[in-house]
C-alpha cells in the first residue's frame, strides 16, 4: 500500500522525500551501530544510504535532462504540437478560453516549488525525530531510588509526647536519605535499593526512652542512624566500652559535640521457613563502623549514632561516617538543659 501511494505522487516529490527519509534513516542508523557496535545495524544503515545515492543520481540526471533536452526528443515534441495546432484553433473560436502557445517552454519552478516543498517538510519531521528524545520525557527503565514513606503511620509511642518532642523515625528518614548519600559513601554510580524507618523506643526501659531509627540499604553498603534520648553521656559510653567487645575505639568532636568511633561485628540470624521448624543459634555477623554523637554540645545525655556495614565485610573510611553525621544531626533538635 505504501509504495503504491508513492508511485502515485509527482517525480518532484516522491524522490526528495524518499532522499529525505532515506538520509536521516540511514544516518541514524549508522550512528547506532557505531555507539553500540552492531555489525547487522551498520550494514542496514549502509543500505539506506546506498537507496538514498541511486535517488539522487536519479533527480539530478532528471534535473540535466529538463536543462538540455535531446534535439530527438525537441524535433518530435515540435511535431507533436504540429499536429496538435489544429485541433486547438477550433477549440479557442468554441470559447474554451485562451490557451498557452505550445512553443512557450515550461517554466521549472513549479518542480523546483514542489520539491523545496517536500524537503522543507519532511526535514522538519526528520528533525523532529531526531531531536524529539533529546527534549521529551522518555521511558526509563533504571531503578528509581527507594524513598521514605509518606504513609499514614500509627500514633506515636508516650515517649515521642515529651516537650520538646525527640526527632521521629520519619524525620530521620529525610535527614538521612539525601540525593548524595552514596556519594558520601564513595559509591556515587549507586541508589538506594531499600528504606525503612521506626519509632522505636529503648530495650529494658519500659517504652519510656524514644529511640527512632532509619535504615538506607545500597548495594555495597546499608547505613543505620538512630538518636537515643537516654541520660547516658559519650563519655560514660566510652567508659562502657572498655568492657564490651569494640575494637579501633577513638574520641573525637563532630559539629562541637563530643564524639567516638568504635568497631564491632553485627548480629547474623537464620530463619527457616520451609520446614516450620526455628532457626539456627545468633552468629557474628560482618564488622559494622559506628560513629556515636552526643545530642547536645555538653553532653548532658543522649547521643545519635551512625552505623555503616557490608555482607562483604568492607568498610568505607572514617571521613565518610564523619560526613555523613554532618549532614544529619543538624536535622535532629539538640536537648535542652534538664
Amino acid at each position: 500500500m505504501l509504495g503504491f501511494l508513492l508511485r502515485l505522487l509527482p517525480f518532484w516529490v516522491r524522490e526528495p522525500l524518499l532522499i529525505a527519509v532515506g538520509s536521516v534513516l540511514g544516518v541514524r542508523i549508522a550512528y547506532l551501530a557505531v555507539r553500540d557496535h552492531d555489525r547487522v545495524a551498520a550494514g542496514l544503515g549502509v543500505v539506506f544510504l546506498v537507496f538514498t545515492a541511486i535517488r539522487v543520481h536519479a533527480v539530478i540526471r532528471a534535473l540535466r535532462a529538463r536543462r538540455n533536452p535531446s534535439p530527438t526528443a525537441s524535433a518530435n515534441g515540435a511535431a507533436v504540437n504540429a499536429a496538435a495546432q489544429p485541433q486547438a484553433q477550433p477549440q479557442a473560436q468554441a470559447g474554451a478560453g485562451p490557451r498557452p502557445s505550445p512553443n512557450t517552454p515550461e517554466k521549472d519552478h513549479n518542480a523546483w516549488g514542489q520539491a523545496l516543498a517536500a524537503v522543507a517538510v519532511f526535514g522538519a519531521l526528520a528533525a523532529a525525530l531526531w531531536l524529539g528524545p533529546r527534549f521529551m520525557p522518555s521511558e526509563d527503565n533504571t531503578p528509581q531510588a527507594a524513598s521514605c514513606s509518606d504513609e499514614t503511620h500509627e500514633e506515636l509511642p508516650k515517649a515521642y509526647k515529651d516537650t520538646p518532642r525527640p526527632v521521629t523515625g520519619e524525620e530521620l528518614c529525610k535527614a538521612l536519605n539525601r540525593p548524595d548519600l552514596a556519594k558520601l559513601l564513595g559509591t556515587p554510580e549507586e541508589t538506594a535499593t531499600t528504606v525503612s524507618s521506626t519509632n522505636n523506643t529503648a530495650p529494658l526501659t519500659d517504652g519510656k526512652v524514644a529511640q527512632p531509627e532509619v535504615e538506607v540499604a545500597f548495594e555495597t553498603y546499608t547505613v543505620n542512624v538512630s538518636a537515643t534520648y537516654n541520660e547516658l553521656s559519650i563519655h560514660q559510653y566510652v567508659k562502657l566500652m572498655k568492657f564490651g567487645n569494640e575494637r579501633d575505639v577513638k574520641t573525637l568532636t563532630v559539629l562541637g559535640r563530643t564524639a567516638v568511633l568504635s568497631s564491632d561485628h553485627t548480629m547474623k540470624l537464620e530463619i527457616n521457613l520451609g520446614s516450620g521448624g526455628s532457626g539456627g543459634p545468633v552468629e557474628e555477623g560482618p564488622l559494622a563502623r559506628t560513629l556515636s554523637v552526643a545530642l547536645d554540645r555538653n553532653d548532658r545525655g543522649g547521643y545519635c549514632e551512625v552505623t555503616v556495614w557490608s555482607t562483604s565485610g568492607a568498610l568505607p573510611n572514617d571521613s565518610a561516617l564523619l560526613d555523613i553525621a554532618e549532614k544529619v544531626l543538624p536535622k535532629i533538635p539538640e536537648r535542652p538543659v534538664r
